[in-house]
């Protein structure tokens, strides 16, 4: 499958793009700008799923659903919100169809025009928080902690699969809380519980810090993120919290009485992560040699393949398999048996190792004899013979070892492109030669901040949340900075 494969080397964009395609990940559609998922890669992203909805549910929250349409008016009552989505939003004008005077298929029936447009929800805290607000009378009915697992629509003109689609899958969490300490304290957590995941089960080390005021959510009064670095040295942005303030119910007249009797607006947050953490997943790990995948979200860990020349060769092998099966599946692990017959072992090693499966076992009429397996990892592509006693255990612990070793190699990759730079010259050297990220100082300003930006085309990512005061000069400016932050070109 790696045959007439680009490598990052020749094409970074071009790698990724037939990676995603060749791997069975996704497929471009009909629909412009959307993709579609193909089975492997949804039965990744149901790992995330899954594990990030236990996270959230640990965490207090709940899961429910609100409507795909908002009604125009909505995004009227919160202005900084709609500015920002203005120009992203679908709208629905008309509500039927009807056959075409000329016969030749059907058109908008100009009667069934809408009185009041809809929008296809690009992001919901306009409709939930009109919601909450029959929801919330008193302090006994805070906070609110509740998430959604959907799809939203943004219309974007330059799309890849993944990383910027016009139709996208997410989680959106919308909470409400009596007092601004406890709002800012959910905005925190959430954003660590996304750091914590990005680091744990994808294997990517990620920055946590806050947004500029230019790269702020619109409607929040500050925004918390995690960065991850790609091997191409741009940074993606893999997850936000946002502190909204008291905005969003000031803007839908979301009030409650307090414990001391008194009238207040609620404080609200909002987060999200979306089918973008696919294509950070792909650009953190793998290689020239297809996919590559983090064991925890691989959702085949292990696949068995036999090699044999009669039935009698495979009925023999398949016996010890199975009972290798059970053992594995006993201890949680993922394993596939590929005992077809109509693909060659080589063509199948080549397929699973283009597919990132973590761990490939081989078995053949000589290895029963010498109760052993090949053994193949993906990270390295490393190959050992194991004992069939005790295999079960031997892999649990090889799933482990792969794990760390897909984050230590992605975490030395991110320290060895993280570079502290003061001079104007050395940043713009930087972002056009290997780039990643780039501490520098700034001098606080929009202005400064849009002048790089339109320079460089690169951005503040974050400011660091734990970032040590440190005075300096900012690089394009020459004003005083207390406080570097980090610099990238970005997805």
């Amino acid at each position: 499958m790696a045959k007439d494969f680009t490598t990052r080397e020749e094409n970074y964009s071009q790698w990724y793009n037939e990676l995603v395609i060749k791997a069975d990940l996704a497929d471009n559609s009909a629909v412009r700008g959307c993709m579609v998922i193909k089975p492997y890669g949804y039965a990744i992203w149901e790992k995330i799923q899954r594990v990030l909805d236990d996270m959230f549910k640990e965490t207090g929250h709940q899961n429910a659903y609100f409507p795909l349409f908002i009604p125009k008016s909505f995004f009227s009552k919160e202005a900084s919100h709609v500015e920002g989505f203005a120009k992203e939003c679908a709208v629905v004008t008309h509500y039927r169809l009807k056959n075409s005077p000329d016969g030749k298929g059907v058109i908008v029936d100009p009667d069934a025009k809408l009185e009041e447009e809809l929008i296809v929800r690009p992001t919901s805290e306009t409709i939930i928080w009109d919601t909450y607000r029959t929801w919330i009378q008193s302090y006994r009915d805070l906070p609110i902690l509740v998430n959604q697992w959907a799809n939203v629509v943004r219309w974007e003109m330059r799309t890849r699969l993944f990383l910027r689609t016009t139709e996208f899958l997410w989680q959106e969490g919308h909470t409400a809380h009596a007092t601004e300490n406890e709002a800012v304290e959910e905005t925190e957590k959430m954003i660590n519980v996304y750091a914590d995941f990005a680091e744990k089960w994808m294997a990517m080390p990620v920055l946590k810090g806050i947004k500029s005021p230019n790269e702020r959510f619109a409607g929040a009064v500050e925004t918390y993120c995690i960065e991850g670095l790609m091997q191409d040295g741009k940074a993606l942005q893999a997850g936000t919290s946002h502190f909204l303030g008291q905005n969003f119910a000031k803007a839908f007249d979301v009030q409650f009485l307090s414990k001391e009797n008194k009238l207040d607006y609620v404080w609200a947050t909002s987060w999200g992560v979306s089918t973008r953490l696919m294509g950070a997943l792909i650009m953190t790990h793998s290689d020239d040699h297809g996919l590559v995948l983090p064991p925890k979200l691989a959702p085949i860990q292990v696949v068995i393949i036999p090699i044999y020349k009669s039935d009698e060769q495979l009925e023999l092998i398949s016996e010890t398999v199975n009972d290798i099966v059970k053992k594995l599946k006993a201890l949680g692990i993922s394993v596939k048996y590929d005992d077809r017959n109509t693909q060659k072992p080589g063509w199948k090693f080549n397929e699973y190792e283009f597919k990132g499966v973590p761990i490939r076992l081989a078995i053949g009429p000589r290895d029963l004899e010498n109760g052993t397996v090949e053994v193949a990892r993906r990270d390295t592509l490393e190959k050992a013979v194991y004992q069939i006693i005790d295999i079960e255990h031997k892999i649990s612990h090889l799933l482990e070892s792969i794990q760390e070793n897909l984050y230590q190699k992605a975490f030395d990759f991110r320290e060895e492109n993280t570079n502290k730079i003061d001079t104007w010259e050395e940043f713009v050297k930087q972002l056009d030669g290997k780039g990643g990220f780039i501490s520098a100082h700034w001098d606080g300003t929009s202005e400064t901040e849009q002048r790089i930006k339109d320079e460089t085309k690169a951005t503040i990512r974050l400011i660091p949340i734990d970032g040590k005061m440190e005075e300096g000069k900012c690089i394009l400016t020459g004003k005083p900075s207390k406080q570097r932050v980090i610099f990238a070109r970005s997805y």
